[in-house]
C-alpha cells in the first residue's frame, strides 16, 4: 500500500506542476491555483509517507 501512496503523491505533483504551467503559458489563473493545489497536496502525501517510514523502522 505505501508503494501505491508514493506513486499516487508522485503523480499529484508531477500533474500539479503540469497544469500550474498550463495555466501560466494561457493565462489562466484559476489553472495554476488548481496546479498549485495539487501539488501541495502531492507534497502533503510524501511527507506523510516519510513519517509513517520513519516510524516503522
Amino acid at each position: 500500500m505505501a508503494k501505491d501512496e508514493k506513486a499516487q503523491a508522485k503523480k499529484d505533483q508531477v500533474k500539479g506542476k503540469a497544469k500550474e504551467a498550463v495555466g501560466r503559458m494561457v493565462g489562466n489563473e484559476r489553472m495554476t491555483a488548481e496546479g498549485k493545489a495539487d501539488q501541495m497536496k502531492g507534497d502533503a502525501r510524501q511527507a506523510k509517507e516519510k513519517g509513517k517510514d520513519t516510524f516503522k523502522h
